[in-house]
């Protein structure tokens, strides 16, 4: 909303031309976010659910009648950042709406006296990604998706079936591994901070720069600024919820905030162009999360048993069988998700 009011206010005042500087609007946004975060949500506990501890969660007794949900207000604070300070299009808004209703989704699980089922939330979650993904087809890339891949030069043409089930199968198990990583006081939140800190720079200074990607032998995202106010609206309110979820924390995300990052996470990475930029901002969320939920279901579907030895998500083997600290999970996840984004960034971006 004020880039597009820049125009005008700037004819009373003229430094109000500065609205319509990406930078500026990013800084503005993820301060926004912070300091909106930090001093709304303690005022808001009184109005949250309280954890009732999760089924088979090492040490779930100690997260027990805290607030929980806190992505609900949140994601609310980043939705009404994102409208104030980001240019949006169609496909932006309509993702940020997405994200919001991810979020309720979750809250209303949170809030459930009795917690909703494994397949009516898989089901909800598919269902959300199926429109998201058809929303981004036709708003964003307009019926004709392309795709630039690792180690291969140029763009492809991708048949609209395959995007629609590729992509609507990146959101689901973005969703769902976030949602599994959300265990450990600050974990879940930091592993995000780090994916969304990585997605914002590659919009801002990589596919949103026409030198820099055409240089790198990449596509130019002409939006990719536009994207990144959006991100980093996302990264300021995150950090002001991980000011008060530092361990020992004294508020949860919830499904309402962890279903929701996932869900944005999942869509940015679509608008890239190159779904395996998952592995390069979640490696350690999906192999932390996504691994359980691989073992799951091979067992229950096809009763075939792997790492029967490893109890999942894998924090909880880390902490019960290694005997880590809730402090060492978050640094030791955290030191391997910044190596693995290193090795992958290099090799995606520069190996072409």
């Amino acid at each position: 909303m004020l880039y597009y009011l820049a125009a005008s206010l700037q004819k009373v005042f003229g430094p109000f031309r500065l609205l319509q500087s990406y930078a500026v609007l990013i800084i503005m946004a993820l301060y926004t976010g912070f300091v909106l975060t930090v001093l709304l949500l303690p005022r808001l506990y009184r109005f949250l659910p309280k954890d009732r501890g999760r089924e088979f969660t090492v040490n779930a007794e100690a997260a027990v009648g805290k607030p929980t949900g806190a992505g609900s207000v949140f994601i609310t604070v980043f939705a009404l950042i994102a409208f104030l300070f980001a240019p949006m299009n169609l496909a932006t808004v309509v993702t940020v709406l997405l994200t919001w209703v991810t979020m309720l989704t979750g809250f209303l699980d949170d809030r459930a006296v009795h917690s909703w089922g494994e397949y009516l939330k898989g089901g909800i979650d598919l269902f959300i990604s199926f429109a998201a993904s058809l929303a981004l087809f036709y708003l964003y890339f307009h019926g004709e998706v392309r795709w630039w891949l690792p180690f291969v030069t140029g763009e492809f043409v991708v048949h609209p079936a395959l995007y629609l089930g590729v992509s609507s199968m990146v959101i689901w198990v973005s969703i769902n591994t976030t949602n599994c990583t959300d265990g450990v006081d600050g974990l879940s939140g930091t592993l995000v901070l780090l994916a969304l800190s990585t997605l914002g720079i590659i919009f801002y200074f990589v596919l949103g720069h026409a030198k820099i990607s055409e240089y790198l032998l990449l596509p130019h995202l002409k939006e990719g600024a536009s994207w990144a106010v959006v991100i980093f609206a996302l990264t300021g309110v995150l950090m002001g919820y991980l000011w008060h979820n530092a361990f020992p924390s004294k508020v949860l995300m919830g499904d309402a905030g962890s279903r929701a990052l996932g869900f944005f996470i999942g869509m940015c990475v679509l608008v890239s162009g190159n779904p395996f930029l998952l592995i390069m901002t979640s490696a350690m969320i999906m192999i932390n999360g996504g691994t359980g939920l691989l073992k799951v279901a091979l067992l229950r579907f096809f009763n075939i048993r792997i790492l029967h030895n490893i109890r999942f998500p894998l924090h909880d083997h880390m902490r019960k069988n290694r005997s880590w600290s809730p402090t060492q999970v978050l640094l030791k996840f955290m030191i391997m998700q910044v190596l693995i984004t290193l090795a992958v960034l290099g090799m995606f971006f520069k190996i072409r």
